[in-house]
């Protein structure tokens, strides 16, 4: 599903809001068929009661169900039931006695006698209601019934049951549905999976939670835009399908803005909370309903459900209520569906009733996360610190009873899978604080973070590390767990905590740390501080004054300096100070691996990869930790995928035993669009654009939105990459940009627009060149030739074929070299054919050896279109287009194709690829003179395939093209996948 039009979050990390205009319940087609049938079978009862548990959509199903019983023409009669019904007895009755007989909609046109009747129908009743005679108001039913039957199909909904009044429920029991007139149904609701109000030969429909595929459908609905799969997986564990929890938690999320969207898709981030549900909510105003000791219980189930079958015992110990009050709180949650049992061994004999609901077992859990996640937080601190304590020094001494040790889970815990126990542990011992062992609780919230490490899905590595600085007292431990406090911060995407922490460590605790860990301290912080894009303070950073203020070793400042003018692209600077500050920093091994780097990559910036090149060996591992060798292959790895060389990246994580598992999301963005898998690439650059997290630590920092930019342009929405490359755009003197210039041109060319392409290669060229930028730039080279030469400017396009050979000459790996044989083929080709045809060949080798997709299909066009190779290279080119999902590169293909005589494979589905491209670039605003630009086409051509389009869909205008296109189900609708955008 996309965003529909008019919606403000297509692109850029829009934060959005819930759209509650459409209340049609997801996932309900079998159980609504079922209903339907039901209520309009002539020979049935015609009484259906839904059930379902509390937020499961039994309102919006019965309306639902209601309405397409008034759409083939019965009457609705639709009656609420409210708490504090079920004190006046009758009350129900009364007011479907007065429903049914004030229906007719021509009452005005009846006979006074008519009028009379139904004035003295309506009095009987009050009366009835008010002596409580349930007889007379039975026979008043019976009697508006069969006659409200009489004068065409009547639905009677009744919403709620469970708080109607029971003589009211008795009047219904004793009312034979089945004997009245075949136009009369009855349609109720009552929360309660098995109990509650039920009704004489009611057919009973439960309603339950709804599957994965269903929440998520939901989830789209409401966001209008596609859930990723961290959004939908997090949605599903903490609501469990009811769709009122996912209604609960979409509300609270984007109201406090944490939802946001980019290019349709919505996300939210792994470490944000989930929203605690407000007082008025269905969820918290039961439990309130219920009263004490229910709500005491229940807060302090919370916290103490994975104990099992030693909760009651522990809630009794934690809260002071006895194990009798603990019983009959626990009974009256179960009731309410509130909590669910859990086994455990037999009550006390003050516990909980053997005929109570559920099972005997003592011990249970809040049925829905979100809503224990709520009741946990509505506890003070100090009693979430005592229940946390009591749970944490359970959890050790069963360890202990088990002989078990830090890090291996609690082995009573089978409730949960082994890293949610490590997780659960930690969070209690956290919350605890000083109420339990210091020492112990620092080894075990140590080990845990250790353990779950890096943390991806956010289970609380950031919590744990924050906890343990606040419970260490040694300074040589406290300066420990600051630094890894800031580096968990860091790799959580928290840079201003981070750099704060960092700094604090560099002014305060210099003096506990060896030279060694304060040059990582420095990294850090540094590293940090051009994170959290803060280019100010950055380029205080690159002064020596600014680190002679603090009480550090050259080395450290060195350090500090040289990657701040790094990332600040002053790399002449950069090499001058680290060369002449060589004897300061590479005299040992372990000090030396960064500064070395540092160099290694302000040299492969200036077009000099040598000593890059020769840093991959990784000569310092030796003398490094295993998380230094970590860190400095994977940053090697992101250099190497910013230049296009998948082959060493895949070579440098085999040879380190690593996998692309540990890639951060930028790298994982790069590593797959290489790769050609390209919706595997949107998902996290969709994650970093919605996130304003786009900047790649290389030497190139706008890699994700120009890349996913391309990827947009080759699946035919050029508008849209357009518009991302604009608001990727900085401010002056920030990160060069030369990469987003070079997918501009390209997307001017595809728009027929030679001239604006060729300013935009020169504005990005002459920025590189004026900081002596090198490395990325043949492209925009090669770039620039072509549109020369399609001008007719030979000279010009010579001498850019020039600056890119020189390029090519570098030992940077194949990219540059591939790019100026495709390059000079395509000018050379009127010329000097035969030259052409060879350079062409030599690039399909090369481009083989390379094994990257669409740069590979993209190389047999070339070569099969200047008749440099067979025909047949353009059928794998198409299938290499048709995996990556290049809609217009395909489209382009077929076009070849059929230019040189040979057939293009699947006749129907090149049909259909063609007109939803077609369809894609109107909605993306072209007029027919760009379309016809992009499809290389005729204006004539293009409005024949537009008519021949709206002949075949139905569509009368463009406008309606927008919408079908983003329509999941429409013919023409995008979908994401290698043949949609």
């Amino acid at each position: 599903m996309t965003v529909p039009p008019g919606s403000p979050s297509l692109h850029g990390g829009v934060a959005v809001g819930p759209d509650h205009a459409d209340t049609r319940p997801v996932g309900r087609e079998r159980e609504s068929d079922e209903a339907h049938r039901r209520l309009s079978d002539p020979d049935g009862p015609r009484l259906v009661l839904v059930r379902g548990e509390r937020g499961v959509g039994r309102t919006a199903f019965a309306h639902a169900v209601a309405e397409r019983l008034r759409a083939a023409g019965a009457t609705v009669l639709a009656l609420d039931c409210v708490p504090g019904d079920d004190t006046r007895p009758l009350l129900l009755a009364l007011r479907l006695v007065m429903a049914l007989t004030e229906r007719r909609p021509t009452r005005d046109h009846w006979p006074a006698t008519e009028h009379r009747r139904q004035a003295r129908t309506v009095t009987e009743a009050v009366r009835a209601a008010e002596l409580h005679d349930g007889a007379a108001m039975a026979g008043l039913l019976r009697a508006a019934l069969a006659q409200a039957g009489g004068a065409g199909p009547v639905v009677m909904m009744l919403d709620d049951l469970q708080h109607a009044d029971a003589e009211s429920l008795a009047v219904l029991q004793e009312t034979d549905f089945p004997r009245l007139p075949p136009g009369i149904s009855l349609l109720a609701t009552a929360v309660g999976r098995s109990s509650g109000p039920g009704l004489r030969d009611a057919h009973t429909i439960v309603l339950p939670a709804l599957g994965p595929d269903a929440t998520t459908a939901m989830v789209a609905r409401r966001l209008r835009a596609t859930p990723d799969t961290g959004l939908a997986r997090r949605v599903r564990e903490l609501t469990l399908g009811v769709p009122g929890a996912v209604d609960a938690l979409l509300t609270g999320w984007t109201r406090d803005g944490a939802v946001r969207v980019a290019d349709g898709h919505a996300f939210v981030g792994a470490r944000t909370p989930a929203p605690v549900l407000p007082d008025d909510d269905r969820f918290v105003t039961a439990l309130e309903a219920l009263g004490e000791p229910c709500r005491r219980v229940a807060g302090a189930l919370s916290i103490l459900w994975p104990l099992g079958g030693r909760t009651a015992e522990l809630i009794a110990a934690a809260t002071g209520l006895s194990a009798g009050a603990v019983g009959d709180g626990l009974r009256d949650l179960v009731a309410a569906e509130i909590v669910e049992h859990l086994p455990g061994p037999a009550p006390t004999p003050d516990g909980p009733a053997p005929d109570g609901p559920g099972p005997a077992g003592p011990g249970g859990r809040i049925r829905l996360p979100l809503v224990a996640h709520a009741l946990r937080e509505r506890l003070g601190p100090l009693e979430r610190g005592r229940l946390s304590a009591t749970a944490a020094e359970a959890l050790w001494a069963a360890r202990d009873a088990a002989g078990g040790t830090y890090g291996e889970g609690p082995p009573v815990v089978d409730l949960l899978d082994e890293p949610d126990a490590v997780a659960h542990l930690a969070d209690r011992v956290a919350e605890a604080g000083s109420l339990v062992d210091r020492d112990r609780a620092v080894d075990e919230l140590t080990a845990a973070a250790r353990r779950l490490h890096p943390d991806p899905e956010g289970r609380g590595v950031l919590r744990w590390c924050r906890a343990v600085c606040h419970l260490v007292e040694r300074p040589a431990d406290r300066v420990t767990a600051l630094h890894r406090y800031a580096k968990a911060a860091y790799n959580a995407g928290d840079h201003r905590t981070a750099r704060t922490i960092a700094e604090s460590v560099l002014r305060d605790l210099a003096d506990v740390l060896d030279p060694s860990s304060l040059q990582d301290v420095a990294v850090l912080f540094t590293a940090a501080t051009a994170d959290d894009l803060d280019r100010r303070a950055l380029s205080r950073l690159t002064t020596e004054r600014w680190w002679a203020q603090l009480p550090l070793p050259d080395l450290v400042a060195v350090t500090g300096r040289a990657l701040a003018l790094g990332r600040l692209e002053r790399w002449h600077e950069a090499l001058d100070l680290l060369s002449r500050t060589e004897p300061v920093w590479g005299a040992e091994a372990r000090t030396r691996a960064k500064p070395a780097y540092f160099r290694a990559v302000a040299e492969l910036a200036l077009g000099r990869p040598e000593r890059f090149r020769a840093a991959l060996a990784l000569p310092e591992a030796p003398y490094l930790d295993p998380g230094h060798v970590h860190a400095l292959a994977t940053t090697m790895v992101d250099e190497l995928l910013s230049g296009r060389d998948l082959r060493a990246a895949e070579a440098l994580l085999a040879e380190r035993g690593l996998t692309a598992d540990v890639l951060a999301p930028h790298s994982l963005f790069l590593w797959h669009h290489l790769r050609g898998r390209w919706d595997e690439a949107l998902e996290p650059a969709r994650w970093m654009l919605a996130n304003d997290r786009t900047a790649t630590p290389t030497a190139a920092a706008h890699l994700v939105p120009a890349r996913t930019a391309a990827v947009l342009l080759a699946r035919g929405r050029p508008t849209s990459a357009r518009r991302l490359l604009d608001a990727a755009r900085g401010r002056p003197g920030g990160p060069l940009e030369y990469a987003l210039d070079a997918v501009e041109a390209d997307v001017l060319r595809a728009l027929g627009d030679p001239a604006g392409a060729a300013g935009a290669l020169r504005r990005g060229l002459d920025a590189a060149d004026a900081r002596g930028h090198v490395a990325g730039t043949g492209e925009l080279w090669a770039s620039l030739a072509e549109v020369h030469a399609e001008e007719g400017r030979p000279g010009e396009a010579a001498a850019c074929l020039g600056r890119l050979e020189r390029l090519a000459g570098l030992p940077d790996g194949d990219r540059t070299r591939l790019t100026y044989l495709l390059a000079s083929a395509r000018v050379l080709r009127p010329d000097d054919p035969a030259t052409a045809h060879r350079r062409l060949r030599e690039a399909v080798e090369l481009a083989r050896a390379r094994r990257q997709p669409f740069e590979t299909a993209v190389t047999l066009v070339a070569a099969a279109g200047a008749g440099a190779g067979p025909p047949g290279l353009l059928h794998e080119a198409y299938e290499l287009f048709g995996t990556a999902g290049a809609a217009l590169s395909r489209f382009r293909t077929r076009a070849a194709m059929r230019e040189a005589g040979t057939a293009v494979p699947g006749r129907r589905q090149a049909t259909v690829e063609n007109e939803r491209l077609l369809a894609t670039l109107i909605a993306e605003g072209l007029t027919n003179r760009q379309v016809a630009a992009v499809l290389r086409l005729s204006e004539d051509a293009v409005a024949n395939r537009l008519t021949r389009l709206f002949t075949r869909t139905g569509l009368r205008s463009r406008t309606e093209v927008v919408t079908a296109v983003l329509t999941p189900h429409h013919p023409v609708g995008l979908r994401d996948g290698p043949d949609g955008s």
